[in-house]
């Protein structure tokens, strides 16, 4: 394994600025890493691999030398970006790119499709790949390197050694309750609607839904992280009153759900519950560093109903909910503070796939 410490180091030495980050499992000890040495190479997290990939050219034509760090899930997302600017502007940077696998019967079938077929997506775009090494020297190298040539370099889960975040790095929301005890209350409020539809998005959420809200007709979204809200609209067109259940991270990434979905509330019924913990909990507890952005006042200027203030308390959500359970129309958003829960089990592959008859 390579350790992080040491190679953020000599990446440093070596004249890289930039660490742009999508947050994977597989490169949390090189993102904690930088977030922890940050005063050798700045720490630029990204709402999408598209936004990494645009900002990390810019840097490039401007003299700097940064890194993007994705999984291979988000290497899509970079599509247009690498065959549309980086390509025929001849602008090359160090991509590393996490390989998830994927065996017949996990539950993480988002992967199961790029498991087998990511040298052909990378081929596809007019790149090379190859594995990074594990020798930091050889690593530091081939970092560099990519900076003269398209050049994807891959990883697995063992190539970087565990780096903990300092404690300064750290976020405690201990004055909120859990998410998990939100779900719960969220689970007895709507146990008796029809025509209903709950929708949990890539991650933690929806495995807590798994466990919490048994029972409802709930569609677990493992993978299309940032989709969530643009497939609840296609549910509240054809007529579903449709419920999302969503994260501060995977809210931003495609922004443009929020902005289309403005224009239907006469039309559908649609409620976007944003669980805002602070952090990439599923990646290693990354602080998405969102704190400037205002929500409510986002939502409110593209159309939608928003909660006065930001919710805080289990009295104050039931509260909220049930009056907007009272309607029969509209778009509602309802902005949620809460603090992270232990981690619960994934539903099977089957159970997964299973939900999406939570829509008939």
């Amino acid at each position: 394994m390579i350790d992080t410490n040491n190679f953020i180091k000599e990446l440093f030495k070596s004249g890289i600025s930039h660490l742009l980050v999508v947050p994977c499992s597989f490169s949390k000890g090189l993102i904690n890493a930088c977030i922890n040495n940050s005063d050798l190479i700045e720490y630029i997290p990204c709402a999408s691999e598209a936004i990494a990939s645009s900002i990390a050219s810019g840097l490039v034509m401007s003299g700097k030398k940064p890194i993007v760090i994705i999984q291979s899930s988000g290497l899509t997302n970079m599509g247009s970006c690498l065959t549309s600017l980086s390509n025929p502007y001849n602008i090359f940077f160090p991509i590393i790119c996490s390989w998830r696998t994927y065996k017949e019967g996990d539950s993480e079938i988002q992967h199961k499709h790029l498991a087998n077929n990511l040298c052909n997506l990378i081929s596809s775009y007019g790149y090379e790949y190859e594995k990074l090494t594990n020798n930091i020297s050889k690593a530091v190298e081939k970092v560099n390197k990519s900076f003269l040539k398209k050049n994807i370099l891959l990883i697995d889960k063992e190539t970087f050694n565990d780096c903990d975040l300092d404690k300064i790095h750290k976020v405690n929301l201990s004055s909120y309750p859990n998410r998990s005890l939100y779900l719960i209350s969220l689970n007895r409020l709507i146990k008796f609607e029809k025509n209903f539809v709950c929708i949990g998005t890539t991650g933690n959420t929806s495995r807590e839904m798994y466990s919490l809200m048994e029972g409802n007709p709930n569609f677990y979204m493992t993978g299309n992280m940032g989709g969530a809200l643009s497939l609840g609209l296609g549910s509240a067109l054809a007529g579903k009153k449709t419920l999302i259940c969503g994260g501060d991270a995977e809210f931003v990434m495609h922004l443009g759900g929020l902005t289309t979905t403005g224009r239907y509330g006469k039309k559908v019924f649609l409620i976007y519950i944003i669980f805002d913990n602070e952090v990439n909990k599923s990646t290693g507890g990354q602080n998405t560093y969102q704190k400037h952005i205002n929500y409510l006042a986002l939502a409110k200027s593209c159309g939608w109903t928003t909660t006065r203030n930001i919710v805080k308390s289990l009295q104050d959500f039931e509260t909220e909910l049930e009056e907007i359970l009272k309607n029969n129309t509209g778009l509602y958003f309802v902005h949620v503070k809460c603090n992270l829960d232990n981690d619960y089990p994934r539903p099977t592959a089957n159970e997964i796939i299973k939900s999406k008859d939570s829509f008939k």
